[in-house]
């Protein structure tokens, strides 16, 4: 059965659904169709529960793959593609999947995206919110909670701070394959020029190169409810929505809804006195990470 020739790694919130679709449009490329395919995190779970344990209560990682044979179910449509891949975030983050990489696809293609840490986390945090896992409506709480929360076993899904030392995660990497089998993006790269970081992506994964993308779209973008309270009167059963239904036709009053949803959401800032502590603590591993990748760094340090 096939296996992939390359793996995009992450970061999470870094970029990387919007490359994933980018790089599925080559026809040189082949990565898994279905968007529930897109994250199987098989190197990061192979061989353990999907039961994982999160702040809620446990839940199921339904869309992970933790066995071989499934993994490669994945590949089955695979034709005469040159570059085979999929792109799981958390495999950065993983202390077991560089050295599963290394045993099941040794020559591997290694590609990651990073983005500024501080507001990584933060915009983990907000995706966590937005979609329910957070069941704290405050991010420097939940920072305080994060330590305790991994001793207590949590799910790498609420690590918002542990996964932005990029440095710490990037070296096991470095340790294991060549570094002319890793390639390492920023997530400024992707927001200045997608083209360009496309078409060298292309010639790293040894694709034609002159392949035009269409990077128009910004995939999985993070928003949130500006207002809480607009956000309640809209989404669950209140007397005021109940009224309304005896006056207003179904579908005019799904539009407004719709239409007022839409403009509710948006995306807060990191307050400044939280990204000055996030720096303060990323500071020795962005040091450190600039050597790595030979990239500068310096704007992630600025407060």
């Amino acid at each position: 059965m096939v296996m992939p020739n390359f793996l995009l790694i992450g970061a999470a919130k870094s970029g990387t659904s919007s490359l994933y679709y980018y790089l599925k449009q080559h026809p040189q490329i082949y990565m898994p169709v279905s968007r529930d395919q897109k994250e199987p995190d098989f190197f990061t779970l192979e061989g353990e529960s999907i039961e994982r344990l999160g702040p809620n209560g446990k839940f199921s990682m339904n869309n992970a793959i933790t066995d071989l044979e499934t993994y490669q179910t994945l590949f089955a449509d695979v034709k005469d593609e040159i570059a085979i891949g999929e792109a799981s975030t958390s495999y950065i983050y993983s202390e077991k999947a560089p050295q599963r990489i290394k045993h099941y696809i040794p020559d591997a293609k290694i590609i990651a995206i990073l983005r500024d840490p501080a507001e990584r986390a933060f915009s983990h945090f907000l995706f966590s919110l937005s979609n329910g896992r957070e069941p704290i409506p405050d991010f420097a709480k939940t920072l305080q909670e994060e330590e305790t929360r991994i001793a207590n076993d949590f799910s790498f899904q609420w690590h918002h701070k542990r996964r932005g030392f990029y440095y710490t995660q990037l070296k096991r990497y470095y340790h294991i394959f060549d570094s002319s089998q890793i390639k390492v993006y920023l997530y400024e790269d992707l927001r200045n020029d997608a083209v360009s970081l496309n078409k060298d992506i292309f010639g790293f994964l040894e694709v034609d190169k002159s392949f035009d993308t269409n990077v128009n779209k910004q995939h999985n973008p993070t928003r949130v409810p500006k207002n809480q309270t607009i956000n309640t009167l809209l989404n669950r059963p209140n007397p005021i929505k109940d009224t309304i239904k005896h006056f207003l036709p179904t579908r005019f009053r799904k539009g407004v809804a719709d239409n007022l949803k839409k403009k509710n959401l948006g995306k807060p800032e990191l307050p400044q006195k939280i990204r000055k502590q996030l720096i303060a603590e990323y500071r020795e591993d962005i040091l450190k990470l600039q050597d790595l990748i030979n990239r500068d760094l310096s704007k992630w340090l600025e407060v």
